[in-house]
């Protein structure tokens, strides 16, 4: 095995471009794993080394180069997350050129209206399906001149298309050939450079494009590095969609910090990936967990009694010792009998529930949506930390998170390095700071909204506690006002709701009205198991939505969840939808619903529950 020398810290601050960063992080970490990825012919992991990804990241740069593309010229990425992503994203930013992340979700105008919007000369598809959509929508723009697919088929006689391979060989040809200055397109790139043009996903209307500068990229990665316990030998496994700047934060923040990125093959592989990569830190939002929670207290419940006494004692224990490592406190010389009941815990159960996440995980780190903290509890009774931050895409990320020596559950943590943070007298949150939108492309209405005297205003309520944890009470928009005057946060409660094992989505609604009222999508999995373990026969799953026994567990469970709430938050009526949620539908990307759709496309069977 290759002996390694201890790599140098990052110098931030002698790099003015993502780009730069790059070629420093290449030779800081050079033969280090910097990206895992399946083969998609042997569908085994292949490992390239951070060397490797430079010279990849090199070609692309030196073709778009010849391809005539221009500094502050926007080129678009329509994919999923993988190592062509990354790739085609640090080649863009260092020509100068601006990139523009598209959702592989999105329709095709959807699509359309992102790549007409910003100009987009080029773009990077993933496959025959995207390739489907530019085809659709080609003719509509005039601006684009070359699409680069990253994976199948493309006609050799295609004006507008070319393989990404090729497109590769094509650019090494240029750096041999010494017909492309890439080392002077690099150096003049500057801090105050756009970068990025990110567009909302948005839960209405149109999406809005947050202009990104390299300095608030690189200013957003020395405050999270500052922030997160990670380095060189970490490992990430990757799933989010990097069109959201949660997951590409968590890309980018790899420039300084030099953890491996290994890409997973798709969500529902997330878990069998996790087992064969190991990771010791993963970027994910509120659903994972509340899926790995319900399948976790599904199983129990269906288990033996023996089992479930097990599974009693070490959560009971792992929540003693949760309390006390939140207080600092928990030492075997303070503690030397819940050390000892930790460890018992640990060889009867806990360990075995370590290598569903491949048996190396030290935390996770959530965001994207609000976490709901008796799920952020529960998980570390198993020993699995949660750390939450807060942010949006208008300020690259994050603003605030929860640390692995500083943390607190029901919080986003407290404010990441000269990020400024305030309460407004209203409860609206404000953020400040380097990492902060320049202005919403086009947009000169919205961004005078939202960018007031060197605030930003997020629309979120919150609050800080006495020891400058900032917890996040609700969107102000969404907040629901009853008729009889109680202010009510939605997204609690449907946290709360959605912690039972049938449920999958929730959305409560009631303003103005006398009471709260709600819809919710079943967990197809769930329910099918629950449907063959007692014979229930059916054609279809919304038949089987609709079986009463299937209603009744449900009316139960929505029963146990109106116990934990007040009277004025429980939910008097509810229906169950007979298809759950859908991404580019009632969902967006990060797997956030979409109210005001959900709410318009619902608003007879809602208005059905008041009668």
């Amino acid at each position: 095995m290759a002996e390694f020398i201890e790599p140098p810290p990052a110098k931030l601050d002698e790099v003015n471009s993502t780009g730069a960063l790059l070629r420093q992080a290449v030779e800081r970490f050079d033969e280090r794993v910097a990206v895992r990825q399946k083969s998609e012919l042997t569908h085994e992991w292949v490992s390239y080394s951070w060397t490797d990804l430079g010279k990849r990241v090199d070609e692309i740069a030196a073709r778009l180069i010849k391809e005539g593309i221009e500094p502050g010229d926007r080129v678009s990425i329509l994919s999923q997350s993988r190592m062509e992503w990354q790739i085609a994203d640090l080649a863009i930013l260092s020509i100068g050129a601006v990139t523009v992340p598209v959702y592989q979700s999105n329709m095709p105008d959807e699509v359309l209206y992102i790549l007409e919007h910003s100009g987009a000369r080029a773009v990077f598809i993933e496959d025959a399906e995207q390739q489907s959509k530019i085809k659709q929508i080609q003719a509509q723009l005039p601006d684009l001149k070359r699409a680069i697919q990253f994976s199948g088929k493309v006609r050799s006689d295609d004006e507008l298309i070319t393989t990404f391979q090729r497109y590769r060989e094509e650019g090494r040809e240029a750096l041999d050939g010494g017909t492309v200055d890439l080392d002077a397109r690099l150096e003049a790139v500057k801090r105050e450079d756009w970068a990025t043009i990110v567009y909302t996903s948005g839960t209405t209307g149109m999406p809005k494009g947050a202009v990104i500068t390299h300095d608030s990229i690189l200013f957003e990665i020395a405050a999270v590095s500052d922030a997160l316990d990670v380095d060189y030998m970490d490992e990430t496994v990757l799933f989010l969609p990097m069109a959201h700047i949660f997951a590409r934060i968590g890309c980018l923040g790899s420039l300084a910090q030099g953890y491996a990125i290994s890409y997973a093959e798709s969500i529902p592989a997330l878990m069998n990936n996790m087992a064969e990569v190991q990771p010791t830190f993963v970027f994910s939002v509120p659903r994972i967990y509340e899926k790995v929670y319900s399948q976790i207290t599904t199983k129990v419940a269906k288990g033996l009694r023996l089992g479930r006494q097990l599974f009693w004692f070490a959560t009971t224990v792992g929540g003693w010792i949760s309390k006390a490592k939140q207080k600092g406190s928990y030492r075997w010389w303070k503690y030397p009998h819940l050390v000892l009941l930790g460890e018992m815990a640990n060889m009867l159960v806990l360990r075995k529930l370590a290598k569903v996440f491949g048996g190396k995980l030290r935390f996770f780190i959530s965001g994207g949506a609000p976490l709901s903290r008796e799920i952020a509890v529960f998980m570390h009774s198993i020993d699995v930390l949660v750390l939450e931050g807060y942010g949006m895409t208008e300020n690259m990320a994050a603003a605030s998170l929860n640390r692995i020596d500083d943390y607190r559950f029901g919080t986003v943590g407290k404010p990441l390095k000269d990020v400024g943070i305030k309460i407004a007298d209203d409860g609206e949150i404000l953020l400040s700071g380097r990492n902060v939108m320049v202005e919403y492309y086009k947009r000169p209405e919205a961004t005078e909204e939202t960018l007031i005297d060197g605030w930003l205003h997020t629309g979120d309520i919150g609050e800080f506690d006495p020891d400058g944890f900032l917890r996040i009470t609700d969107r102000k928009k969404d907040l629901i006002v009853t008729s009889g005057g109680k202010n009510i946060a939605p997204q609690n409660i449907e946290g709360l709701i959605k912690q039972q094992p049938f449920i999958s989505q929730a959305v409560v609604y009631g303003d103005k009205q006398k009471y709260l009222v709600g819809l919710v999508t079943l967990d197809e999995e769930e329910v099918r198991k629950y449907a063959e373990e007692r014979d229930i026969e059916f054609d279809s799953f919304a038949e089987l939505s609709r079986h009463p026994k299937v209603r009744y567990r449900v009316d139960t469970q929505m029963a146990e969840t109106n116990k934990k709430l007040p009277s004025w938050e429980t939910i008097k009526y509810w229906e169950v939808l007979e298809k759950d949620f859908e991404v580019g539908e009632e969902l967006t990307p990060s797997l956030k619903v979409k109210r005001k759709v959900v709410t318009a496309k619902f608003q007879d069977l809602l208005d059905e529950l008041y009668r």
